[in-house]
Protein backbone atom coordinates (compact mmCIF):
# COMPACT_ATOMS: atom_id res chain seq x y z
CA UNK A 1 0.00 0.00 0.00
CA UNK A 2 1.09 3.39 -0.96
CA UNK A 3 2.05 6.11 1.37
CA UNK A 4 -0.63 8.13 0.94
CA UNK A 5 -3.35 5.00 0.89
CA UNK A 6 -1.75 4.31 4.73
CA UNK A 7 -2.15 7.61 5.69
CA UNK A 8 -5.32 7.89 5.03
CA UNK A 9 -6.21 4.18 6.68
CA UNK A 10 -4.38 5.82 9.61
CA UNK A 11 -6.40 8.88 9.58
CA UNK A 12 -9.13 7.02 10.10
CA UNK A 13 -8.20 4.70 12.48
CA UNK A 14 -7.56 7.49 14.46
CA UNK A 15 -10.91 8.78 13.95
CA UNK A 16 -12.84 5.97 15.01
CA UNK A 17 -10.85 5.28 17.61
CA UNK A 18 -11.83 8.30 19.40
CA UNK A 19 -15.11 8.09 18.66
CA UNK A 20 -15.21 4.28 20.14
CA UNK A 21 -13.87 6.52 23.43
CA UNK A 22 -16.39 9.24 23.17
CA UNK A 23 -19.71 9.38 24.85
CA UNK A 24 -21.16 11.22 21.75
CA UNK A 25 -19.47 9.23 19.39
CA UNK A 26 -19.46 11.18 15.84
CA UNK A 27 -17.66 9.69 12.37
CA UNK A 28 -17.73 13.17 10.53
CA UNK A 29 -17.34 16.26 10.46
CA UNK A 30 -20.13 17.07 8.12
CA UNK A 31 -24.04 15.57 7.82
CA UNK A 32 -22.87 12.27 6.17
CA UNK A 33 -25.09 10.49 9.16
CA UNK A 34 -28.02 12.90 8.98
CA UNK A 35 -30.45 14.41 6.42
CA UNK A 36 -29.72 17.70 4.73
CA UNK A 37 -32.89 19.04 6.17
CA UNK A 38 -32.70 22.15 8.15
CA UNK A 39 -35.03 20.45 11.12
CA UNK A 40 -33.00 17.58 11.64
CA UNK A 41 -29.40 18.15 13.61
CA UNK A 42 -27.71 14.84 14.11
CA UNK A 43 -24.76 16.33 15.40
CA UNK A 44 -26.98 18.45 18.21
CA UNK A 45 -29.26 15.32 18.90
CA UNK A 46 -26.50 12.56 20.28
CA UNK A 47 -28.09 10.27 18.19
CA UNK A 48 -26.07 10.11 15.24
CA UNK A 49 -27.14 6.78 13.41
CA UNK A 50 -29.81 6.09 15.32
CA UNK A 51 -32.95 7.72 13.13
CA UNK A 52 -32.23 5.25 10.29
CA UNK A 53 -33.66 2.57 12.20
CA UNK A 54 -37.26 2.16 13.01
CA UNK A 55 -37.56 1.81 17.50
CA UNK A 56 -38.76 -1.57 16.96
CA UNK A 57 -35.84 -2.80 15.45
CA UNK A 58 -33.40 -1.43 18.46
CA UNK A 59 -35.75 -3.07 20.94
CA UNK A 60 -33.41 -5.59 22.93
CA UNK A 61 -30.14 -3.87 21.34
CA UNK A 62 -27.60 -3.00 23.92
CA UNK A 63 -28.64 1.18 24.16
CA UNK A 64 -24.82 1.37 23.53
CA UNK A 65 -24.48 -0.28 20.25
CA UNK A 66 -27.41 1.73 18.98
CA UNK A 67 -26.06 5.00 20.35
CA UNK A 68 -22.58 4.87 18.90
CA UNK A 69 -24.15 3.78 15.14
CA UNK A 70 -22.06 6.18 13.56
CA UNK A 71 -23.94 4.93 9.60
CA UNK A 72 -25.11 6.85 7.22
CA UNK A 73 -28.14 4.32 6.20
CA UNK A 74 -29.82 0.57 7.26
CA UNK A 75 -27.86 -1.61 5.34
CA UNK A 76 -30.27 -4.43 7.56
CA UNK A 77 -33.45 -3.44 5.96
CA UNK A 78 -32.25 -3.77 2.38
CA UNK A 79 -30.39 -6.81 2.87
CA UNK A 80 -33.39 -9.36 2.58
CA UNK A 81 -32.00 -11.45 5.37
CA UNK A 82 -33.32 -14.46 5.76
CA UNK A 83 -33.06 -17.39 8.21
CA UNK A 84 -29.70 -19.71 8.08
CA UNK A 85 -27.52 -16.99 5.72
CA UNK A 86 -24.15 -16.40 7.06
CA UNK A 87 -23.38 -12.72 6.91
CA UNK A 88 -20.58 -10.12 7.32
CA UNK A 89 -20.74 -6.11 8.29
CA UNK A 90 -17.88 -4.25 7.00
CA UNK A 91 -16.70 -1.99 9.35
CA UNK A 92 -19.15 -3.46 11.56
CA UNK A 93 -17.92 -0.25 14.61
CA UNK A 94 -19.67 -0.54 17.99
CA UNK A 95 -21.98 -3.59 16.22
CA UNK A 96 -26.12 -2.24 15.79
CA UNK A 97 -25.82 -3.83 11.98
CA UNK A 98 -24.50 -7.07 13.13
CA UNK A 99 -26.57 -7.85 16.50
CA UNK A 100 -29.57 -6.73 14.45
CA UNK A 101 -28.66 -9.20 11.43
CA UNK A 102 -27.92 -12.08 13.87
CA UNK A 103 -31.52 -11.77 14.90
CA UNK A 104 -32.74 -11.85 11.23
CA UNK A 105 -30.57 -14.96 10.32
CA UNK A 106 -31.43 -16.21 13.76
CA UNK A 107 -29.96 -19.65 15.58
CA UNK A 108 -28.95 -21.24 12.57
CA UNK A 109 -27.16 -18.53 10.85
CA UNK A 110 -24.51 -16.64 11.37
CA UNK A 111 -22.66 -13.13 11.11
CA UNK A 112 -19.49 -11.71 10.94
CA UNK A 113 -18.07 -8.34 11.97
CA UNK A 114 -14.78 -7.11 10.47
CA UNK A 115 -13.28 -3.56 11.98
CA UNK A 116 -9.42 -2.51 11.96
CA UNK A 117 -10.02 -0.69 15.33
CA UNK A 118 -9.22 -2.08 18.51
CA UNK A 119 -11.16 0.04 20.30
CA UNK A 120 -14.13 -0.92 18.48
CA UNK A 121 -14.06 -4.14 17.99
CA UNK A 122 -13.68 -4.20 22.37
CA UNK A 123 -16.97 -2.13 22.20
CA UNK A 124 -18.63 -4.02 19.74
CA UNK A 125 -17.43 -7.45 21.52
CA UNK A 126 -18.68 -5.52 24.88
CA UNK A 127 -22.19 -5.05 23.70
CA UNK A 128 -22.66 -8.94 22.27
CA UNK A 129 -22.21 -9.91 25.30
CA UNK A 130 -25.14 -7.64 26.70
CA UNK A 131 -27.53 -9.10 24.00
CA UNK A 132 -26.25 -12.67 24.52
CA UNK A 133 -25.71 -13.08 20.75
CA UNK A 134 -23.81 -16.51 20.58
CA UNK A 135 -24.40 -16.57 16.90
CA UNK A 136 -22.05 -13.61 16.12
CA UNK A 137 -18.00 -13.12 15.62
CA UNK A 138 -16.02 -9.89 15.53
CA UNK A 139 -12.65 -9.94 14.10
CA UNK A 140 -9.91 -7.65 13.00
CA UNK A 141 -8.70 -6.95 10.04
CA UNK A 142 -8.77 -4.47 7.21
CA UNK A 143 -11.63 -4.16 4.31
CA UNK A 144 -9.07 -4.29 1.74
CA UNK A 145 -8.13 -7.89 2.94
CA UNK A 146 -10.96 -9.23 4.47
CA UNK A 147 -9.99 -11.91 7.12
CA UNK A 148 -12.87 -14.73 5.63
CA UNK A 149 -11.90 -17.85 3.53
CA UNK A 150 -13.30 -17.46 -0.49
CA UNK A 151 -16.92 -18.71 -1.38
CA UNK A 152 -17.81 -18.45 2.42
CA UNK A 153 -20.42 -15.86 2.87
CA UNK A 154 -24.01 -15.39 1.82
CA UNK A 155 -24.63 -11.53 1.87
CA UNK A 156 -22.13 -8.50 2.68
CA UNK A 157 -23.74 -5.26 4.35
CA UNK A 158 -21.71 -2.41 4.94
CA UNK A 159 -22.86 1.42 6.58
CA UNK A 160 -20.77 4.36 5.55
CA UNK A 161 -17.65 2.54 5.19
CA UNK A 162 -16.74 1.76 2.14
CA UNK A 163 -16.05 5.40 0.99
CA UNK A 164 -13.23 5.37 4.13
CA UNK A 165 -10.79 3.10 1.96
CA UNK A 166 -8.31 4.86 -0.15
CA UNK A 167 -8.32 1.01 -2.32
CA UNK A 168 -11.82 0.42 -3.10
CA UNK A 169 -11.48 -1.40 -6.15
CA UNK A 170 -9.83 -3.99 -3.93
CA UNK A 171 -12.59 -3.79 -1.66
CA UNK A 172 -14.76 -4.98 -4.10
CA UNK A 173 -12.57 -7.44 -5.06
CA UNK A 174 -12.33 -8.79 -1.81
CA UNK A 175 -16.01 -8.90 -1.52
CA UNK A 176 -17.02 -10.98 -4.43
CA UNK A 177 -14.23 -13.44 -3.58
CA UNK A 178 -15.71 -14.14 -0.36
CA UNK A 179 -19.53 -14.18 -1.18
CA UNK A 180 -20.83 -17.54 -2.41
CA UNK A 181 -21.70 -17.36 -6.17
CA UNK A 182 -24.96 -15.45 -6.45
CA UNK A 183 -24.68 -14.12 -3.19
CA UNK A 184 -25.63 -10.53 -3.31
CA UNK A 185 -24.73 -7.06 -1.42
CA UNK A 186 -26.90 -4.34 0.74
CA UNK A 187 -24.74 -1.57 1.86
CA UNK A 188 -25.34 1.96 2.48
CA UNK A 189 -22.90 4.69 1.34
CA UNK A 190 -22.36 8.27 0.32
CA UNK A 191 -22.29 8.70 -3.20
CA UNK A 192 -21.34 11.77 -5.40
CA UNK A 193 -23.26 12.87 -8.24
CA UNK A 194 -21.39 12.27 -11.70
CA UNK A 195 -20.77 15.48 -12.70
CA UNK A 196 -18.58 16.22 -9.26
CA UNK A 197 -14.53 16.52 -9.43
CA UNK A 198 -12.37 14.68 -7.07
CA UNK A 199 -11.74 18.69 -5.82
CA UNK A 200 -15.21 19.36 -5.89
CA UNK A 201 -15.64 16.84 -3.41
CA UNK A 202 -12.75 17.45 -1.21
CA UNK A 203 -14.34 21.39 -0.77
CA UNK A 204 -17.38 19.42 0.71
CA UNK A 205 -15.98 17.97 3.46
CA UNK A 206 -12.83 15.66 4.49
CA UNK A 207 -12.06 11.69 3.32
CA UNK A 208 -12.46 10.64 7.35
CA UNK A 209 -15.75 13.15 7.17
CA UNK A 210 -16.58 10.61 4.75
CA UNK A 211 -17.06 12.81 2.16
CA UNK A 212 -13.83 13.58 0.03
CA UNK A 213 -13.57 9.81 -0.88
CA UNK A 214 -16.75 8.98 -2.18
CA UNK A 215 -17.41 7.86 -5.40
CA UNK A 216 -19.22 9.12 -8.01
CA UNK A 217 -22.72 6.94 -9.51
CA UNK A 218 -20.59 5.95 -12.38
CA UNK A 219 -17.31 4.76 -10.14
CA UNK A 220 -19.28 3.13 -7.98
CA UNK A 221 -21.38 0.97 -10.84
CA UNK A 222 -18.12 0.63 -12.98
CA UNK A 223 -15.91 -0.34 -9.87
CA UNK A 224 -18.88 -2.77 -8.75
CA UNK A 225 -18.81 -4.65 -12.54
CA UNK A 226 -15.64 -4.69 -12.50
CA UNK A 227 -15.41 -6.97 -9.98
CA UNK A 228 -18.31 -9.39 -11.14
CA UNK A 229 -21.44 -8.43 -10.32
CA UNK A 230 -24.64 -7.51 -11.81
CA UNK A 231 -27.81 -6.50 -11.23
CA UNK A 232 -26.21 -3.44 -9.85
CA UNK A 233 -29.01 -0.61 -8.06
CA UNK A 234 -28.02 2.81 -6.82
CA UNK A 235 -30.49 4.26 -5.11
CA UNK A 236 -29.90 7.97 -3.18
CA UNK A 237 -31.82 8.00 0.22
CA UNK A 238 -31.27 11.71 1.66
CA UNK A 239 -28.31 14.41 0.47
CA UNK A 240 -25.49 14.91 2.97
CA UNK A 241 -24.16 17.68 1.04
CA UNK A 242 -24.32 19.46 -1.99
CA UNK A 243 -24.61 16.54 -5.10
CA UNK A 244 -23.56 14.35 -2.60
CA UNK A 245 -26.10 11.49 -1.36
CA UNK A 246 -26.59 8.49 1.32
CA UNK A 247 -27.48 5.76 -0.91
CA UNK A 248 -28.33 1.91 -0.84
CA UNK A 249 -26.04 -0.03 -3.03
CA UNK A 250 -27.79 -3.65 -4.13
CA UNK A 251 -25.63 -6.02 -6.61
CA UNK A 252 -25.37 -10.08 -7.14
CA UNK A 253 -22.40 -11.33 -6.98
CA UNK A 254 -21.98 -13.02 -11.09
Amino acid sequence: MTDAKTDIRDMVRKRYAEAAASSSPSCCDTDCCSPEAEAFDASQSGDFGTWLYEADELRGVPDGAALASLGCGNPTAVAELRPGEVVLDLGSGAGVDVLLSARRVGAEGFVYGIDMTDEMLELARKHQREAGATNVEFRKGVIENIPIEDAAVDVVISNCVINLSADKQAVFSEIARILRPGGRIGIADIVADDTLTDAERLERGSWVGCVAGALSFAEYEAGLRNAGFDNITIEPTHGVADQMHSAIIKAIRS
